[in-house]
């Protein structure tokens, strides 16, 4: 699972994941400062670009990363952790194994797998021209050096994890008592074996199989590696493109990489480039940029440009409001929930009821963002509980919550005491980003004033995106609540985000039957799909009911694609970075709008 923190920040071990915060102003119940608009017929958006022209030899991509931030500059896959530098990753790295458009690995990647009969064990072989942008070929101890680093006591990062413990002999090679890890086996140069304790049956969507260039890596300590040159400054990868020149935290340029395993890209080139959410639909009206995504703020202006094309699918993501239950011991590896600021649960509901997430979808996202009922989004159709109605806009429930745990108004300004008689106040942190998210966090503080909460918005002012993070997952103290989303990846697993001992498992929840329910998810008996969403109905039934979150918005994701570019194609489970090799231009300059 590939967990990402983005905009509005996701990981876990056998799969790596994708992250969202988003953090809108309203004086009453609903959002106050965007117009009604029509709802978005999010159906009618193609996920692939009509171009019928020829396409011109070479030329050079502009890409737009939308960001009101610096990208991070952790360039590898084992260690990064945030949207803007996985933007910059998917041109130049990629995984071994692709995936079919239900996110099932299949055969057509730069490796092939077998699966053995009692499920345990699964084979890898590279192909034969699969080649690391120094020359060097991609090899089964690539692989093997990848789960030694995440696996080793010394690593840094975040991607070790449940999936990843389950490979047998990982935790002895974790805990420091065996040198390397019995279940990872090399085969030969381009073949590994994977050996689990027991039959999982996300091996086929979330197995870990983005390698490291070991001699590349190989001279450097574990734990110095995030911070190494080779990975901040002169990252490689096996990707289409190889990186020629990085602008730290603005731009990088990139080159074709003639030896790409699966035929040279027909580009020569991409430059990517920082691009502030604010002037992201005038850089494509002007051609500046030939892709980037499209913010429900820029939508409006986007759908009336004629020099752009609009596409559009339903985002593997969430949004939610999150409650810090307590703080990650990292000696230990483990969440411990000893926060009693938001120990009654009824609080937290009334907190769900208090939002109204139909009108913010609506009113301020344009129709592009709808409730979320589920911490399971409806882009995975078998696994999403669609009878789950989540927490509705209902302010009387809310008071009617509050009044019932003990939280009232005993002075008579308005707002709400604890049960003790005593002053309530809430830190409540959000992200800056765009237009829309200062008018959101006003509305959210409003919509918990209403019910009679104190709610205020942390230091005053929003925060930038580094900045959040860090302090969200240091667990400072200064943060009781906050507007955060996850990008869930393509494996159906949420063990990298909800277990208790996931460093991603932000709100600090640990609850015993939320650790059954992911273990059997995991278990043998889940390869029968039956069972398997029995079991993650089940989970999102618990999640629900013990609102450890909120979940306030499910997305809808637009790429504006500038009308020279062809091949783009955003289907799930293949998508944009399958086909970057594919993709021209039918022109040299971009075409300007008219």
């Amino acid at each position: 699972m590939k967990n990402v923190k983005s905009f509005s920040k996701v990981l876990s071990a056998m799969a790596v994941s994708m992250l969202i915060l988003s953090a809108c102003k309203g004086g009453d119940d609903k959002p106050t400062s965007a117009k009604p608009t029509e709802k978005v017929e999010t159906s009618a958006f193609p996920v692939k670009v009509k171009n019928d022209k020829e396409a011109v030899a070479g030329g050079v991509l502009k890409y737009g990363l939308i960001s009101d931030t610096p990208f991070e500059g952790i360039l590898n896959t084992v260690f990064y952790e945030g949207q803007p530098d996985s933007e910059v990753l998917q041109f130049f790295d990629e995984a071994l194994l692709s995936t079919d458009e239900n996110y099932v690995y299949d055969q057509d990647g730069a490796a092939t797998y077998e699966l053995s009969e009692d499920k345990k064990v699964i084979t890898l072989k590279i192909k034969d021209n699969v080649k690391w942008h120094d020359g060097n070929p991609v090899t089964a101890e690539d692989l093997e050096y990848a789960y030694l680093v995440i696996g080793s006591p010394k690593y840094t990062g975040v991607r070790y994890d449940t999936q990843m413990s389950m490979i047998e002999g990982m935790e002895e090679y974790h805990t420091g008592k065996a040198k390397n890890i019995s279940g990872v086996k090399v085969i030969d140069p381009q073949t590994i074996s994977i050996t689990f304790k027991e039959a999982n049956p996300s091996v086929l969507t979330g197995l870990w199989t983005y390698p490291l260039p070991k001699k590349y890596l190989g001279d450097v300590a574990i734990d110095k590696l995030v911070e190494s040159k080779q990975i901040r400054k002169e990252p490689i990868g096996f990707g289409p493109f190889k990186i020629k020149k990085i602008t730290p935290g603005e731009a990088v340029e990139f080159e074709a990489f003639k030896d790409y395993w699966n035929g040279a890209p027909k580009l020569d080139g991409v430059l990517l480039k920082v691009v502030n959410p604010t002037i992201a639909t005038a850089s494509l009206e002007n051609g500046d940029i030939d892709i980037a995504s499209v913010s429900a703020d820029q939508y409006d202006k986007a759908k009336s440009l004629k020099n752009i094309q609009l596409l559009g699918r339903t985002e593997l993501s969430y949004s939610y409001i999150g409650f810090k239950l307590g703080h990650y011991d990292a000696k230990n590896g483990v969440n411990v929930m000893d926060n009693p600021k938001f120990a009654d649960k009824r609080l937290r509901k009334a907190m769900a009821y208090a939002l109204d997430n139909k009108s913010v979808g609506e009113k301020l996202y344009k129709g592009l963002r709808f409730p979320a009922t589920s911490v399971i989004p409806p882009s995975f159709p078998k696994y999403f509980d669609k009878n789950l109605k989540g927490y509705e806009y209902d302010p009387k429930k809310a008071k009617s919550l509050l009044d019932e745990a003990g939280y009232k108004d005993v002075t008579g300004d308005g707002l709400r005491e604890d049960p003790n008689g005593k002053e309530f106040k809430i830190n409540f942190a959000s992200m800056s980003g765009g237009d829309i998210a200062e008018p959101l966090a006003q509305f959210y503080l409003q919509a918990w004033k209403d019910v009679g909460l104190d709610v205020q918005l942390l230091d005053g002012r929003l925060h930038e995106f580094n900045s959040f993070y860090e302090m969200v997952e240091k667990d400072d103290p200064k943060i009781e609540v906050f507007a955060a989303a996850w990008g869930t990846g393509s494996d159906p697993d949420p063990s990298g985000i909800w277990s208790k001992n996931a460093p991603f498992n932000y709100v600090r929840w640990v609850n015993d039957e939320n650790d059954q329910l992911l273990k059997d998810g995991i278990s043998p008996d889940s390869f029968d799909e039956n069972h398997r969403q029995e079991v993650y109905n089940n989970w999102q039934e618990l999640v629900s009911e013990e609102v450890p979150l909120i979940p306030t918005l499910f997305r809808f994701g637009l790429d504006g694609v500038n009308n020279r570019v062809k091949g783009y194609d955003i289907t799930p489970g293949q998508g944009f970075q399958g086909h970057l090799h594919e993709i021209t231009v039918t022109s040299e300059e971009s075409e300007k709008n008219k």
